[in-house]
């Protein structure tokens, strides 16, 4: 039985899932996770089998690529924290 890594339609259909998942939690969580999958999907149809260690390696990194571009792309403008220096209690 093949592996089921080395199948292309296995990552296409868990980035699928992931973007299912994340329109059921907002948050650009699995958004990111998402688009690693769907890189990776491209990349099994494109290079075949590469192993299970380099396949995780390189949609571990692409995913965390995705992430951050899309947590910069995506960050509310308005963002109203307040840092304070001095004890409220005093």
């Amino acid at each position: 039985m093949t592996e089921l890594w080395t199948l292309w339609w296995v990552w296409a259909c868990a980035a699928l899932a992931l973007g299912i998942l994340e329109m059921l939690v907002p948050g650009f969580i699995f958004l990111g996770i998402a688009a690693g999958a769907a890189i990776m999907a491209v990349v099994v149809a494109v290079a075949g089998d590469i192993g299970l260690t380099p396949a995780l390696a390189v949609f571990a990194g692409v995913s965390l690529v995705s992430w951050i571009i899309l947590r910069v792309a995506f960050k509310p403008s308005d963002d109203q924290s307040r840092v304070i220096h001095d004890d409220i209690n005093k």
